[in-house]
């Protein structure tokens, strides 16, 4: 989650490294009662957020990704990799352009393949209010990837 979240391996592991500083000092608030798993999600999403918030300006100074992000297949027709390589670059910086909120139900969605119920748990919201987010949040990356290739479908 950590890494779809912030695009860069690096950063990624400094933020599951802190997510996880964070779970150790939380543990003694766990309620037993409650899913571990939605419980730690939930932690380790609004510290991604904190983080993104925190350090906003910082990403819009960074115009590089991954190595795993563009990566070309091996073997692969170059101009082949190059436009998926393109793509990738377009894609995550459209991502990049959505408000923490918006990205993070993408990413669950999407990326990770959450069902809307779980998103509803992880996030706490009710199940319409997701699917009317994860709604928007396409129709806003749509429109954001729209305009960076200069309206080419």
């Amino acid at each position: 989650m950590a890494y779809q979240f912030c695009g860069s391996r690096e950063e990624a592991e400094d933020r599951t490294q802190e997510v996880f500083l964070k779970l150790h000092g939380a543990l003694p608030k766990y309620d037993f009662g409650k899913n571990f798993t939605a419980w730690f999600l939930t932690l380790a999403k609004n510290h991604l957020i904190d983080e993104y918030r925190r350090t906003k300006w910082e990403r819009t100074q960074r115009d590089e990704f991954d190595e795993r992000v563009l990566a070309q297949p091996a073997g692969g027709d170059p101009e082949e990799s190059l436009q998926a390589a393109e793509t990738k670059a377009l894609v995550w910086g459209g991502l990049n352009a959505l408000s923490a909120d918006m990205r993070m139900i993408l990413i669950l969605r999407d990326l990770q393949g959450r069902s809307y119920e779980e998103i509803a748990g992880i996030l706490r919201l009710p199940l319409g209010t997701v699917k009317s987010r994860v709604n928007r949040a396409r129709i806003q990356l749509a429109q954001t990837l729209k305009d960076r290739r200069g309206g080419v479908s």
